[in-house]
């Protein structure tokens, strides 16, 4: 069992979050990687920080890397990570990784990397926690599955958005870092939460996946994958591509449709997809309140 963060010499937030973890826990160096210091953290051995020299989304092969140079075979993966917008808001996020298009920004076409669901949403309730705690006005949020790399671990991203300045500050690398720290050093595998709550597949609205967040911080419900409607328009999803995400879901138990967001129509096709696919449909009505 091995959890490898993942950082990046060309990402100014994922060097500054890894400056923060190195901060707030005792790390030993322990080898090389692309001729970049390997941590392994003091108290908890079974995880270990790397970096990269090229852009996360488009490195392929880590695993097989991991494995032939540093005899790792990682269980979990988590890249820290800048995420950048047109809006320039400032956003603390955590998403899972794949395509259900064309592979534009790395990755495989019409291929999702397993999720963590469980593990990621305590990820997102935990940098809620302490961005209010330390007063940032930060949007924390999912983001729906995009981009690579293609990985066969599960695998999820946490960024600081999203603009330089946001990528360069102490405070919200710290946040990341510091949640981070706090969910690995309590349950730290997803098979750790398998009594916790139900995990569901997400379909609808937008980038940002708002009904899905506000769900995840009201309900005792989990996220994995997450479809946004703009994959939907163009007509990337259809049976097999529902089934490649739910596979890519562990244990998920239903799918939740962000319904204001989908045509009546679509909401028929996925019905009876769902039911082809032995998968219920959800209303968030279903689940406890937090």
């Amino acid at each position: 069992m091995t959890i490898v963060i993942v950082s990046s010499t060309q990402d100014e937030a994922s060097t500054n979050i890894k400056k923060r973890l190195l901060e707030l826990n005792d790390w030993d160096e322990i080898n090389t990687f692309f001729d970049q210091p390997v941590y392994q953290h003091s108290s908890l051995s079974d995880i270990f920080m790397v970096t990269i020299r090229d852009k996360t989304i488009i490195h392929e092969g880590l695993e097989d890397q991991l494995k032939n140079d540093l005899k790792l075979t990682p269980t979990q993966i988590i890249f820290i990570s800048r995420h950048r917008s047109k809006s320039g808001e400032p956003t603390l996020s955590t998403h899972p990784i794949g395509n259900y298009g064309e592979a534009k920004f790395g990755g495989k076409t019409r291929t999702v990397t397993p999720a963590m669901p469980r593990l990621m949403t305590t990820l997102l309730r935990t940098m809620k926690q302490k961005a209010i705690a330390n007063e940032l006005k930060h949007e924390v949020t999912y983001e729906v599955t995009h981009h690579g790399p293609f990985l066969k671990t599960p695998t999820l991203f946490a960024e600081v958005g999203s603009t330089l300045e946001e990528w360069k500050k102490e405070k919200p690398a710290c946040v990341v870092a510091d949640s981070l720290l706090t969910v690995l050093g309590d349950k730290k595998y997803e098979k750790e939460y398998t009594d916790d709550s139900s995990v569901l597949l997400g379909i609808g609205g937008g980038h940002y996946a708002p009904r899905f967040t506000t769900v995840a911080f009201r309900r005792d419900v989990s996220f994995g994958h997450m479809i946004p409607s703009y994959h939907v328009k163009p007509g990337h999803i259809d049976k097999e591509m529902l089934k490649e995400a739910l596979d890519a879901t562990p244990d998920v138990s239903g799918v939740y449709l962000d319904r204001k967001a989908l045509k009546k129509s679509f909401r028929s096709t996925l019905k009876k997809w769902c039911e082809e696919l032995d998968i219920p449909l959800v209303s968030s009505k279903d689940f406890a309140l937090r």
